[in-house]
């Protein structure tokens, strides 16, 4: 049977918040998210939402809400609210699938497509802000283990 919570007050009380990875993780998403806000925010008024799903459509072209959802990582009423914001801010447009009525195909309009293009070289210098004083082999080293750890998070979660 799994352990769902500390087995003796001493081991509670023994527990720090501030180094346990989940949390220090959620910590990192969100400084992380904050730093690049005001690139999109500003320029365009977009929520990080609205962001993402630009991102995915710009860097995959046409696709579904659902397709979005799984590119992302954000959850369906996410992606959703930045789908009606971003048709209604006219970045994005909703097309019916000639092959399947039942599916909506969603992609930037030219408009979407030109903040893309203008955010695009925007988002990688905050990039390179980020990683500053990280040489290319601590970036890999970085990377490759974030990609380790996200690999053990899915293999632990419970199927969507």
């Amino acid at each position: 049977m799994a352990r769902t919570s500390p087995q003796s007050p001493s081991e509670a009380a023994a527990f720090d918040l501030a180094s346990f990875f989940p949390y220090r993780v959620r910590l990192f998403d969100r400084s992380v998210s904050a730093s690049l806000t005001p690139v999109y925010a500003s320029l365009f008024g977009l929520s990080v939402s609205e962001w993402r799903t630009m991102a995915v459509l710009g860097s995959h072209g046409t696709l579904s809400a659902s397709e979005i959802v799984q590119l992302s990582g954000m959850d369906k009423v996410n992606v959703s609210r930045a789908i009606q914001g971003l048709r209604k801010t006219g970045l994005l447009r909703r097309d019916i699938d000639g092959d399947d009525r039942r599916r909506a195909l969603l992609r930037l309009t030219e408009r979407g497509t030109e903040a893309f293009r203008t955010l695009v070289p925007l988002v990688l210098q905050r990039e390179a802000e980020l990683l500053k004083g990280l040489s290319a082999q601590e970036r890999a080293t970085l990377f490759k283990l974030m990609d380790k750890v996200r690999s053990n998070a899915e293999r632990l979660a419970p199927p969507a």
